[in-house]
């Protein structure tokens, strides 16, 4: 690592010089590579070094990255499913701010990043960054004929056909290559760059994206050009499909043995850095999207010691920590202690406020709303103050509100998939949940009628992030859609009143 680079961004942190001052302190050929690899469906407890005592599945080289770098124990997914969580990563945006107010896409449509939204790998690419996806978009994008040049309609095919071309896929986004598909229903189109090139067996792509993420790391062995290198798995995601050499690997039946090819494929990710000497200036971020699927048989795993979401409650889609807390963990030689934890609270979204740090480059204007640097936690530092809470989003759309160690939830149940979902809770349930992580993390008491002034706090911090168009210090912002679309209690009335509580 640079010593100079390591001056200039640690200048950042403690506050000496704005970034403005620093915008050239750091040479293109001196920025640091950017290996961001987000597996799919991956539970918090999926992880054998976040949770040694429930976890049954061996991830060795998850565990290898946390012995050189930083584990955090509060990281949390802009959502607890995959489309909105995606678009807070690359954006640093919640994507409730836009028409998408629950669930995911489903492709065949144009593409839920507007194509003057600042992202990531579009700030990147302009400071000289090269900037590939290899992975699973899932963010929608168009297919047109490749002779006519007609939108192709999603009716018409089961999966897209063979040269057909995508006019608004991550090329238009800010990407100057991408190997991947869209999402798991049409995973047998491989998709490279901005068309279909072939269709195969979904049981391939898992191994065809490792080999193509080596492939790009091999690929830039001789350039002093940095890269940003954007990996979404799409696994362990249904299909759970591991390759033949891998089942009956872990014991504990498919969903175990696709967890570790998972890991796998990480430690093919760190071998390629280390064989092309990339290694030392690279940031790499190991994670989630969300908690794991109720597909991995959740039950059947317990039975046999394994806890998907280690001692948090819920999984995937749900309001609770078990849907949205992930695995994160950050290695970045000379700047990350090795073997270290933080406790601190941060989220997919704060992805683009942390890369303007590194680089000493300022953010564009109206870019980021929702997104604070954790740089300083990478330092062992605190993370400065720079908004009131994260907020959190379910599949169905419920909001929850997490500050220190309170979460406030605008749910009666999970809001979610897991039992008691919200047309399962008792009459006398009461209207939210309010817990205390610090002394509950497993979200079992409520005190939602015990703390009416904590709520009250909570609820108006939640409301002015929404009215403001941002979660962070700064002017306010727009939200995409107005904010009468924007609903917080969706189940049921407001207490005291019917009227939308995002509204003033």
């Amino acid at each position: 690592m640079n010593c100079q680079f390591i001056r200039a961004t640690a200048l950042i942190v403690t506050g000496l010089f704005s970034g403005v001052s620093l915008l050239h302190a750091a040479e293109p050929s001196r920025r640091p590579n950017i290996v961001y690899v987000i597996c799919d469906d991956l539970g918090y407890g999926d992880v054998n070094c976040l949770a040694p005592e429930t976890c049954r599945i061996r991830t060795p080289h998850a565990d290898r990255l946390a012995k050189r770098g930083i584990t955090f124990t509060d990281a949390h997914s802009g959502s607890s499913v995959c489309t909105p969580t995606r678009y807070g990563l690359l954006t640093g945006r919640y994507s409730w701010r836009t028409k998408l107010q629950k669930g995911v896409v489903t492709g065949y449509a144009p593409c839920l990043i507007d194509s003057d939204r600042p992202t990531v790998q579009g700030f990147l690419q302009q400071l000289g960054y090269h900037t590939a996806i290899i992975g699973k978009w899932h963010l929608n994008f168009q297919y047109t004929d490749q002779q006519t040049g007609q939108l192709l309609k999603q009716s018409d095919h089961k999966n897209p056909p063979v040269g057909a071309e995508i006019p608004d896929g991550p090329l238009a986004r800010g990407f100057h290559f991408f190997h991947g598909f869209h999402h798991a229903r049409d995973m047998e189109s491989v998709i490279e760059n901005d068309r279909v090139i072939a269709h195969d067996e979904t049981v391939n792509m898992l191994p065809r994206l490792t080999k193509q993420s080596v492939r790009y790391i091999e690929s830039r062995a001789g350039s002093e050009q940095p890269f940003f290198l954007y990996v979404p798995l799409g696994s362990p995601h249904t299909p759970i499909v591991p390759s033949a050499e891998w089942q009956g690997r872990s014991g504990l039946g498919d969903y175990g043995d696709f967890v570790m090819q998972t890991d796998h494929a990480l430690g093919e990710i760190l071998d390629a850095l280390d064989r092309t000497q990339k290694t030392e200036n690279t940031l790499i971020v190991f994670t989630s999207d969300n908690g794991c699927s109720k597909a991995a048989d959740i039950p059947a795993l317990a039975r046999q010691g394994h806890l998907v979401s280690a001692h948090l409650r819920g999984s995937k889609a749900d309001l609770w920590d078990g849907g949205h807390r992930v695995p994160m963990i950050v290695s970045w030689p000379g700047v990350t202690a090795a073997a270290t934890t933080s406790h601190q609270t941060i989220c997919h979204t704060d992805l683009f406020a942390t890369v303007s740090e590194v680089t000493a480059t300022p953010m564009p204007e109206n870019a980021a709303q929702d997104s604070v640097s954790f740089l300083p936690a990478l330092y062992g530092k605190s993370i400065p103050a720079q908004r009131h809470g994260i907020i959190h989003h379910s599949f169905s759309g419920h909001f929850a509100y997490r500050q220190g160690p309170w979460k406030l939830l605008l749910a009666r149940g999970s809001g979610g998939w897991t039992s008691p979902k919200e047309n399962q809770v008792s009459s006398d349930t009461p209207q939210a949940q309010l817990y205390n992580l610090n002394d509950d993390p497993g979200e079992t008491i409520n005190l939602y009628r015990e703390k009416p002034e904590i709520v009250r706090e909570l609820l108006d911090h939640l409301k002015e992030d929404i009215a403001r168009g941002r979660s962070t210090s700064g002017s306010a912002s727009a939200n995409d859609v107005q904010l009468e679309k924007i609903v917080l209690w969706k189940s049921g009335e407001q207490p005291r009143s019917r009227k939308n509580p995002a509204k003033k």
